[in-house]
């Protein structure tokens, strides 16, 4: 990216905040994506190579995970360029919550993504002394800590459910193969066993492992508990699969729920699952996509997929300044409504369109947000 504008299209951004601390050597940065249907929401990032081009990603990516999802927030994603595991997290944490003091929450309501956690989602409300400057806090101060309690790995399985019984496989002893074993991945394959199926194979950080016979979830939950992701090392029993390897297995469904742009068109002529359902923020490139479809490959697009926590944020944004938590039970029965039913309207209308089911996921939500920008005169209005 040579500059800022390059950012920019029809949909957005609508501003983009850099902010940076010299004492502490925090940059950060929020990028409000598009507010027609909403508010900005969206996760906050913390990463050593954290960019502005990677969070305006996100954050479009959050604006049709918001319309797919038919909740009413807008697109918005944050970003702290520091070392998640640094004894500095909280100083940098806190440096970045100040110096956006004038847009959180008025604008932006922070979240949880990639290195950050329950803990510093209430530092952020400490600093900026707002209970509504931030979703997914700890139970004890009356939060819904939805990465605790896993419910994006939560929705892709039972997005996976849904797009294996469009593709006329049943999920009850069907193999599964995880690539990211963190908060959705480990989720994810908690439900996959409570739905009957074989999660045959996973990798994380420091490896890949598999057993054709399956592999035994919760003790893989325990492990990541005691060791993260050295639980790959820990494992006995299992063989060990190269980089990569996990992606291409024979099993019927893969779950990429690590980093994004994994799956290219080279591992998509190669992938051999039957359904591919994107745990992660854009795993798979346009190519590989299109050559999926022509393979017959069901994939469930990302923001479709992995919107479990959104949905459960968007009820716990309700409940943030409230002196009663959300019920939890209650907000699992909506995530899976919710999960499978997007999953079903985006593959059926794909398969009738004859496009990949992200682009028809696409239309749907563009056409969602297109017309709340004409209704409030944003943009001009479509002739019929």
């Amino acid at each position: 990216m040579n500059d800022v504008f390059d950012l920019m299209d029809e949909w957005g951004p609508e501003k983009v905040v850099c902010v940076a601390d010299q004492r502490t050597g925090m940059q950060g940065v929020i990028v409000i994506d598009n507010t027609a249907r909403g508010m900005g929401k969206g996760g906050t990032r913390m990463s050593p190579t954290v960019s502005v081009e990677e969070i305006a990603r996100l954050a479009r990516t959050m604006t049709w995970k918001w319309t797919a999802a038919d909740l009413f927030f807008g697109g918005a994603k944050a970003g702290i360029r520091a070392d998640p595991t640094a004894k500095s997290k909280e100083a940098v944490l806190r440096a970045w919550a100040r110096a956006l003091a004038k847009h959180i929450p008025s604008e932006y309501v922070a979240g949880l993504d990639m290195g950050m956690n329950e803990r510093d989602s209430g530092i952020i409300q400490d600093e900026l002394e707002d209970r509504g400057a931030a979703v997914g806090t700890p139970a004890v101060l009356g939060g819904v800590p939805y990465d605790k309690l896993g419910f994006t790995g939560y929705g892709v399985a039972e997005a996976a459910a849904e797009a294996a019984e469009i593709a006329e496989l049943t999920l009850s002893g069907a193999t599964v193969s995880i690539q990211g074993f963190g908060a959705v991945g480990a989720a994810a394959a908690k439900r996959f066993a409570e739905l009957g199926s074989v999660v045959v194979a996973i990798s994380t950080s420091a490896g890949a492992i598999a057993d054709d016979d399956g592999l035994d979830v919760p003790r893989l939950l325990e492990l990541r508990e005691a060791h993260g992701d050295a639980l790959v090392h820990e494992y006995d029993g299992a063989r060990t699969l190269g980089a990569g390897e996990e992606l291409t297995l024979p099993v019927d469904v893969l779950v990429p729920a690590a980093c994004q742009d994994v799956i290219d068109a080279g591992v998509a002529l190669e992938l051999r699952a039957k359904v591919v359902v994107e745990g992660a923020n854009l795993p798979t490139d346009a190519p590989a996509q299109e050559l999926l479809r022509e393979r017959g490959v069901t994939v469930v697009p990302d923001f479709v997929a992995n919107a479990g926590a959104a949905v459960c944020t968007g009820v716990a944004m309700d409940e943030r300044r409230s002196a009663f938590a959300p019920d939890t039970d209650a907000m699992y029965a909506v995530v899976k409504s919710k999960l499978r039913a997007n999953t079903r309207t985006v593959l059926e209308r794909a398969q009738a369109d004859g496009v990949t089911t992200r682009q028809a996921a696409l239309e749907l939500t563009q056409q969602r947000v297109r017309e709340a920008m004409e209704i409030k005169g944003r943009i001009r209005r479509t002739e019929p």
